[in-house]
């Protein structure tokens, strides 16, 4: 079994539990996801079964949208509702809020959370993190294209986002940086991921429904969680040479004027098999999904 499941994750679970139960379900020993959602968190969790797998690389390249509320006022040791409460504060003005949530759009350094899934030394931080050790990350460059309010409520201090961002932003500590910025603290009261990449939680099916039918009635082609990239179709001669391992000049291919290290889907006969990326002016295979369709040889 191969291919993709799209799973509107239920609050209260981690990522590798659903994983773990869509292993069960398929029989397959490689089951992966591509993205954490935190416990606490919904929405859209793109898991990837069988050969599929490799695809999880490119997907997290992938741009995020989330739906976030944030409650002002407060500060917690997890950065969000469900951890310690360390501080109190007074709630802030709205259009203070508002105005501060779109002082972050645009690339910023933000330093990850205690609580996450961060390596240090081999050890996950969060484990640190849960034995009352803290230790200095270094902060990471990412981007915020956008802090698009969605309602407030002033008098309790609740205050609702929808934020796209790229690959390694933590909405999290976006939300305490906005308290730590307003001078009020604040903690991320609810997150639910909307969309990743090209894929929308709309098209995601819950746990129940996968368990009812069974994963082959909602598995997906692995094309579908690569839709963000851009398709180059080749030739019999060039999908051969390519798939046994070869470079090919990119100008050969029509690929003049392409940066390097631009990445493709590549197709032969119309058919899926393999991302390509260009590397020196010359088209390398990089993950490989399927045999090409070749067709006659010349």
């Amino acid at each position: 079994m191969n291919g993709l499941l799209l799973i509107d994750k239920p609050s209260g679970m981690t990522s590798q539990a659903v994983v773990s139960r869509i292993r069960r379900l398929c029989g397959v020993k490689r089951v992966g996801h591509s993205g954490t959602l935190d416990p606490m968190a919904t929405g859209l969790l793109p898991v990837l079964v069988g050969n599929a797998c490799p695809a999880s690389d490119f997907l997290l390249n992938g741009d995020k949208t989330y739906e976030a509320v944030i409650q002002m006022g407060m500060t917690t040791d997890t950065e969000d509702i469900t951890g310690t409460v360390l501080t109190s504060g007074e709630l802030p003005d709205g259009e203070a809020v508002l105005q501060t949530a779109a002082s972050f759009i645009g690339e910023i350094l933000q330093i990850p959370p205690m609580y996450s899934a961060i390596k240090q030394n081999g050890q996950p931080l969060y484990k640190l993190a849960r034995q009352g050790e803290e230790t200095e990350r270094q902060a990471r460059l990412v981007r915020v294209y956008e802090a698009l309010p969605l309602w407030q409520k002033p008098e309790q201090g609740l205050y609702a986002f929808s934020f796209t961002v790229s690959k390694g932003t933590y909405i999290r500590t976006l939300a305490a940086d906005i308290g730590k910025q307003l001078g009020c603290g604040a903690c991320l009261a609810s997150l639910r991921r909307i969309a990743h990449g090209g894929l929308q939680v709309e098209q995601a099916v819950s746990l129940a429904q996968v368990e009812e039918q069974g994963a082959e009635a909602y598995l997906q082609s692995v094309e579908t969680a690569l839709g963000h990239l851009p398709v180059l179709n080749l030739a019999s001669f060039y999908a051969r040479l390519i798939r046994n391992g070869c470079a090919v000049e990119g100008k050969k291919l029509g690929l003049n004027g392409q940066e390097n290290g631009a990445v493709f889907r590549l197709y032969a006969c119309g058919r899926f098999f393999a991302i390509g990326q260009l590397e020196n002016e010359a088209l390398r295979m990089i993950r490989f999904f399927e045999e090409p369709e070749l067709g006659e040889r010349a």
